[in-house]
């Protein structure tokens, strides 16, 4: 059997498609996987052993350049690549009408989330089978769910196995904790004090902290807090394989909300994730080894970017302290 998926992005989503493809891969050991796949994420399917092809695309940068990139020919190039095979089924783990449209594309019989279950309805119109999966489960869940039904085979209830594991190992575990400290939005992020206590604690118990960073703002927190102390020391930037290499090795993780923290999740590294403006019911880290700390506070979760105090202090995560943390990340050590 040969499958075409379609999910494209963000980094945490992508990671959360990963076990429903080994449940296939268990039913059906003679299967293949073409994937679609943002760019910025096109390494992450290739560690998986069922994907054969990873079709690349770029809608981020497409749709801020709808006439170039229509005049340039990318986007008939990339149609040319994407209907090159038939399939047997197209799925479109994704559920948005962006990856609707590419599903709708593709040569092969559409599957996907009925309007019901969709985050986006109207992108149940591209698919020739719907499936209605409930809303109310954990994002890896619901598409293990949906792989079940499009494929024939008994809903899993085991934990999840990314299938990715492997592809890192073996490594020497270094005796170092890294510290996740990006994310995109301002209400997720755990305050730079409280990073440089935590980082005190840890290297009293003899390991050192590591500091991975993507941009430049990332750049500056990192160096902030590797300037308080000898054994903090950056990650060098790298791609994601080279993260992952990294999070392979260390002890432990403490990470915020962000993309890197399922990545560690899926290489089952021991984590403790923090959750002030967010909750892990549906997207959080998933799997063996991880620890979540949620704020007790009034307004949260409250889902939004900026806090909406008069101060934009992100209060939350005053529950959230450093003793609390390191109590729990002592547990996992």
């Amino acid at each position: 059997m040969h499958i075409l998926l379609i999910k494209t992005s963000s980094l945490g989503d992508v990671i959360h498609t990963l076990p429903a493809l080994t449940d296939a891969k268990k039913h059906y050991p003679e299967l293949q996987c073409d994937w679609v796949v943002e760019e910025a994420f096109a390494e992450i399917p290739t560690w998986h052993s069922t994907v054969k092809r990873v079709i690349p695309v770029a809608i981020r940068e497409w749709r801020q350049k709808v006439w170039q990139t229509w005049n340039n020919g990318t986007w008939h190039k990339f149609i040319q690549t994407l209907t090159q095979q038939n399939y047997d089924k197209v799925i479109d783990a994704q559920g948005l009408i962006k990856s609707a449209v590419l599903t709708y594309k593709a040569r092969g019989l559409r599957c996907g989330l009925d309007r019901h279950s969709a985050r986006e309805p109207l992108a149940a119109l591209a698919y020739q089978q719907c499936y209605a999966i409930p809303k109310e489960q954990h994002a890896i869940t619901r598409i293990r769910q949906l792989f079940a039904n499009v494929l024939n085979y008994p809903q899993p209830n085991e934990l999840p196995d990314y299938g990715i594991a492997s592809y890192f190992k073996p490594q020497v575990t270094q005796s170092n904790v890294i510290f996740l400290h990006g994310t995109t939005w301002f209400t997720k992020h755990w305050p730079d004090e409280y990073w440089i206590a935590l980082a005190q604690h840890v290297i009293a118990s003899g390991l050192t902290v590591r500091l991975p960073w993507g941009n430049l703002q990332e750049y500056a927190r990192a160096t902030k807090i590797a300037a308080t102390h000898p054994s903090i020391s950056l990650i060098p930037k790298s791609n994601l394989q080279g993260i992952a290499t990294a999070l392979a090795q260390t002890q432990a993780v403490v990470g915020v909300d962000t993309g890197l923290s399922h990545l560690a999740a899926a290489l089952a590294v021991p984590s403790v994730t923090l959750y002030g403006a967010t909750q892990p019911a549906w997207t959080g880290t998933y799997g063996s080894k991880q620890t979540h700390l949620l704020a007790n506070f009034p307004c949260a979760p409250c889902l939004r970017k900026q806090c909406n105090l008069s101060n934009n202090s992100r209060a939350c995560y005053e529950d959230l302290s450093v003793e609390k943390v390191w109590k729990a990340l002592q547990k996992l050590l």
